[in-house]
């Protein structure tokens, strides 16, 4: 699986020596916004952070949720994908796409999509909306809006990386949205059953809708999904808690030889 184009590469950063990992972040994030959960994993993993598409120096590449999968796969091989967020929905394409390239997955505040198709035509619409929004106010003024929502409301200020958001383009991060949103995600809820590999599903305790949705995953995966629910946090539950994070993070790793 390589990407002939080179206006079709993602950039990723590389340390560590050892298992590989491949860390995708979340919306309006880069591959510079992990907490300590990065460094620890680099001290025995080769960490591959990669800027998803739209974002960071990837921002030129325009591709959905589907594509980009198969692009971040291009850059971490056969490895272990831990996604956040925006991420987790990417690694879920690839886990379900590309099987045998996923030695194990995480996803942390992922869903397998909406259901309902009013209402993810409404979510997509809404999406738009939201991309709209971002051009017309510009990066920096739509930057404190999201991080403003109660999405993030119990994330410290400190570990908000407002800086290196700031590294996003608004055309980058608007195409994001139009065609990786939550909007533009096909439900695969009937899927999951598919998946083999150990899949570590993580919320947040106090992130109540994202817990439930994984609460439904882990149960629709099967018995190789493990659900654990990082206590104190919300929706970011690897910055707000990364050492609570970490204690779930490296004994799932260990049981699994990843």
């Amino acid at each position: 699986m390589v990407c002939e184009d080179p206006a079709m590469l993602l950039h990723a950063e590389r340390s560590g020596a050892g298992p590989p990992i491949v860390l995708v972040h979340g919306f309006t994030q880069t591959r510079r916004c992990w907490g300590p959960e990065a460094d620890d994993l680099e001290v025995d993993h080769e960490v591959i952070r990669v800027d998803a598409p739209g974002h960071g120096r990837s921002a030129d590449v325009l591709a959905g949720l589907r594509t980009g999968g198969r692009l971040m796969a291009d850059e971490g091989g056969e490895a272990t994908y831990l996604g956040y967020s925006m991420g987790a929905r990417f690694c879920l394409h690839l886990a379900l796409d590309s099987p045998a390239l996923v030695r194990g997955l995480v996803l942390i505040g992922g869903t397998a999509g909406i259901d309902d198709p009013e209402e993810r035509a409404a979510r997509r619409l809404q999406d738009r909306a939201t991309a709209e929004r971002l051009r017309a106010d510009g990066l920096e003024a739509f930057l404190e809006a999201w991080l403003a929502q109660p999405l993030f409301a119990s994330l410290p200020p400190e570990r908000a990386f407002r800086l290196e958001r700031l590294e996003n383009t608004v055309d980058g991060l608007a195409s994001s949205l139009e065609q990786a949103g939550t909007g533009s995600q096909d439900p695969s809820w009937h899927l999951l059953h598919r998946l083999t590999m150990p899949v570590l599903v993580i919320a947040g305790a106090q992130d109540q809708k994202f817990a439930a949705i994984g609460e439904r995953m882990a149960a629709a995966i099967g018995a190789n999904a493990t659900l654990a629910l990082v206590p104190g946090a919300g929706h970011a539950a690897h910055l707000e808690r990364p050492a609570e994070l970490l204690s779930i993070l490296r004994p799932w790793l260990t049981a699994h030889h990843l």
